[in-house]
């Protein structure tokens, strides 16, 4: 048999030189025969990639485990032969892996799979959160993500692409694009009243990386705990906490976060939601929101507004931001996930003057910015019109599934109260007495295949009142549900009641 050169050949003559390889490789024992079948497709690969194609299977047979520590490979002669190729190509092959620690080799000894590599696994977990595909998931927290508007996005990407200087695509300013920090102060003023200077914009990966970079700026300035509501957002606890900063459960009425314990609790950092609280969807009154400013001056403090759902009010136009009020003493912030995806990762910071030369510098040691590409898509989408029909198109669809939850629990939960504002992507429902107690009605729904989250679990330490509970209070998300979904999801509850 005479073996190809790897520089070319007659075509197929590799595969032929393989087959018969294949033979002798049979006759030659289990450890030959082995190393064979696992390159010959490296051996079919065209002339000029062939020793880079032997190097990668070779390789790749190590990581996998199918050639396990301790396995002696042909000679180079003998492999060469079996697959067809110039003994050079083996001998190269062999030599990059021992360099590399994937064999080791003696002199006259042979070589040998190392034991120095371990197999990878077969393939990546995915920890994204599921919902099971049987189940109706009242879980709060999600949009609509069939929503996303792909067809303008797809449009806007092609111009970006089409037209964004190569200049561009270098390290961002890491407050973001100029172009998108004018649009976005000129889009948050118009729409939520917000004193926007492009100068004290940030663009960031989210509320959670905005609640991050102030968490530690703030730390660095010696704060060493902060005001959150309660019952609140759960995320604030983590973030908080990564960053050094203790978090202080402060109690809500109905008008907003407590005054009273909030002055005794000798924080000078709070976190609200005033447009509409999460979970128990008020909006903070105006009387609440000049005593919130005046606590914040009183204390030389911060409050850090979370606007996660601000645009979507059904019953009238939105109360526009707490941060209109006063820009020094708030730091405001908002996403594009309950408008558009969470999976795109893309939000707004904006920060006083007295802190936003230390918040610049966290997020450029951070990240050195946001993606630049993101940034300019977003910036098209925005300029175009395009966010403010997405907006339209949200509203519209959110306000239709929250009467459906409503009328779905007037006819199958006759008595139940859904508290808060007409707003948001979520409603807090009190079920009558004769449904509790709560940790029963709970176990019943599930077992029948609804996921709901009762109002305790948003609590600090409140979640083993439940099981004594006799009154049933719930937090029902329905932005991501269809009306008829929504509306089989409480007839499952009622029948499972």
């Amino acid at each position: 048999m005479t073996p190809s050169t790897g520089r070319g050949g007659p075509p197929g003559s590799a595969d032929r030189n393989a087959r018969r390889g294949a033979r002798r490789g049979s006759r030659r024992g289990a450890d030959s025969s082995a190393a064979w079948e696992l390159l010959l497709p490296a051996a079919s690969a065209p002339a000029r990639a062939r020793g880079r194609a032997l190097q990668t299977a070779l390789r790749d047979a190590v990581r996998s485990g199918r050639l396990t520590p301790g396995t002696r490979l042909p000679s180079s002669r003998d492999l060469a032969a079996d697959l067809g190729v110039s003994r050079g190509l083996v001998t190269e092959a062999y030599e990059q892996l021992t360099a590399e620690g994937y064999l080791r080799s003696g002199q006259g000894a042979g070589t040998w799979v190392g034991d120095a590599v371990r197999a990878a696994r077969p393939r990546a977990r995915d920890l994204a959160p599921r919902s099971p595909a049987d189940r109706v998931d009242f879980v709060p927290g999600t949009p609509d993500l069939s929503l996303f508007p792909r067809a303008a996005w797809a449009a806007a990407q092609r111009g970006v692409l089409a037209e964004l200087p190569h200049e561009s695509l270098g390290y961002p300013d890491p407050r973001g694009l100029p172009r998108l920090r004018t649009a976005l102060a000129e889009l948050l003023a118009r729409r939520r009243g917000v004193v926007a200077d492009p100068e004290r914009i940030m663009v960031v990966s989210g509320v959670a990386q905005a609640t991050a970079l102030l968490a530690s700026v703030l730390h660095a300035r010696g704060v060493r705990a902060t005001g959150v509501e309660d019952p609140g957002s759960p995320q604030h606890d983590a973030l908080y906490a990564a960053a050094g900063v203790d978090t202080v459960p402060l109690p809500l009425d109905d008008e907003g976060l407590a005054v009273g314990p909030l002055h005794a609790s000798g924080v000078r950092a709070v976190v609200t939601t005033p447009a509409h609280q999460f979970p128990t969807g008020i909006a903070y009154s105006a009387r609440r929101r000049v005593e919130l400013l005046d606590w914040a001056r009183s204390v030389d403090g911060l409050v850090l507004e979370d606007d996660y759902d601000g645009d979507f009010r059904y019953d009238r136009a939105p109360v526009g931001a707490l941060q209109g009020l006063d820009p020094e003493r708030v730091a405001y912030t908002g996403s594009v996930s309950k408008s558009l995806a969470p999976g795109l990762r893309l939000g707004w910071l904006l920060v006083p003057e007295w802190l936003a030369d230390d918040v610049v510098e966290r997020k450029r040691t951070t990240d050195l910015g946001h993606p630049a590409l993101d940034q300019a898509l977003f910036v098209r989408f925005v300029e175009r019109g395009d966010y403010d029909r997405q907006l339209r198109v949200c509203q519209r669809a959110y306000r239709e599934r929250r009467d459906a939850l409503v009328a779905a629990l007037e006819e199958h939960f006759p008595g139940s109260e859904v508290s808060g504002i007409a707003a948001g992507l979520h409603a807090i429902v009190t079920l009558p007495g004769r449904y509790g107690p709560e940790e029963h009605f709970l176990a019943r729904v599930g077992e029948a295949g609804v996921a709901v989250r009762s109002l305790a679990e948003y609590g600090h330490g409140a979640g083993g009142d439940r099981a004594a509970a006799k009154e049933v209070r719930l937090v029902l998300g329905y932005a991501h549900l269809t009306p008829a979904r929504i509306r089989a999801g409480v007839e499952m509850m009622g029948g499972a009641v």
